[in-house]
């Protein structure tokens, strides 16, 4: 066999140095880091997608994905649930004579006195621009109707200090 000018003898494969070897390992553990990293970020955006903004209560989006969750849990183990829905009535108003600024001061305090008053397992979403939604996990017929009156005593109760005003959600006129 003839060999080409500058061309190198063939020689067995030599075993990485030892630096290389840490090198690559080092390079290796930043990677998988990196990577946990990424995965938990996407975690949370995940999750973010589906949380107003404003209210940092889930969005209808979110609303949607854990009313679909929460049907199929009560179809296969025959758990109970109840849904509350909340419309402020008169919010308009505030946002007209008040401001947007306001407005958004309103639904954040009304938001965090559903989330306040709701248990740790139920689901508290804005579903719309005044439309808030409660659901109730493991509850009888009555105890739904008077965490519902419970609720509703609450968002009234939640006045919002704006400058001079206080603004309050009107209760609803018989």
């Amino acid at each position: 066999m003839q060999r080409m000018p500058g061309a190198e003898k063939p020689t067995a494969t030599k075993p990485l140095a030892r630096a290389t070897a840490v090198r690559l390992a080092a390079e290796v553990e930043r990677l998988v880091a990196d990577l946990d990293a990424s995965s938990a970020r996407i975690s949370d955006l995940e999750t973010m997608i589906h949380v107003d903004p404003l209210t940092e209560v889930l969005d209808r989006r979110g609303f949607e994905r854990e009313l679909k969750r929460s049907l199929a849990y009560v179809k296969r183990y025959g758990a109970t649930a109840a849904l509350v829905y909340l419309d402020l009535d008169e919010f308009k108003p505030i946002n007209d004579r008040h401001g947007h600024g306001a407005g958004d001061a309103v639904l954040k305090a009304i938001a965090a006195a559903l989330s306040r008053n709701a248990r740790a397992s139920d689901v508290v979403a804005r579903i719309g621009g005044d439309e808030f939604v409660v659901l109730l996990w493991n509850v009888t017929e009555a105890a739904a109707e008077a965490k519902a009156a419970a609720l509703e005593a609450a968002v009234h109760a939640t006045p919002v200090r704006r400058g001079a005003s206080t603004l309050v959600a009107a209760r609803r006129r018989a």
